[in-house]
């Protein structure tokens, strides 16, 4: 089993040695790799979409030959998927501010981009996550995510709207797990 980071562009780094923390901390039998091709995707059990221009990434997915690879195996129930700032804009059903972006569709919720403006009103503030209790999250022009529904749940939220949400296999936050040394979100996910 491999956990993959979708390696086109953002915070890719960061979220590999962020995996590959939380591996050796629970002490789960995963290898880590980057995704960059559809031919990547092969052994991938589990999927992280970082955080970055969403736009972009939809796009290189596109032209990788990604989109419809993950598509599949997250229908078939092959493949778990958590996408993180820009990677959970690219889960939503519905983004309520843009038609430049192809998402994947996964989650049955609607996300606005930027919600919170520009990069210098980006902000840290503690959440609370249902199953995993307070935690200190990271907002980079973060976008909020506006409405869940259908098998879609709301798992942490802030005055301004809901911040993180799950169906089934599907994990979405919009802040930044990969720039604190908490690795709970990730043990939750793996755990999937």
């Amino acid at each position: 089993m491999a956990v993959g980071v979708l390696a086109l562009q953002g915070d890719v780094s960061e979220h590999y040695e962020a995996v590959k923390r939380a591996v050796g901390i629970y002490k789960f039998n995963f290898e880590t790799k980057y995704v960059k091709r559809k031919g990547d995707m092969k052994d991938v059990t589990h999927l992280i979409i970082p955080g970055g221009e969403s736009t972009t990434i939809s796009r290189l997915m596109i032209k990788n030959g990604l989109y419809d690879v993950i598509r599949q195996k997250a229908f078939k129930g092959e493949l778990a998927v958590m996408g993180t700032c820009a990677g959970s804009i690219l889960m939503a059903k519905n983004i309520v501010d843009d038609s430049h972006v192809e998402p994947l569709r996964l989650m049955d919720m609607d996300i606005r981009r930027n919600a919170f403006g520009r990069q210098r009103e980006s902000f840290e503030a503690d959440v609370e996550i249902e199953g995993i209790g307070k935690y200190h999250a990271v907002f980079i022009r973060a976008p909020i995510i506006e409405k869940c529904y259908g098998g879609c749940k709301a798992l942490a939220g802030i005055d301004r709207g809901i911040v993180m949400a799950k169906q089934g296999k599907f994990i979405a936050l919009v802040f930044h797990p990969e720039l604190t040394e908490d690795t709970r979100i990730y043990r939750e996910f793996l755990k999937i």
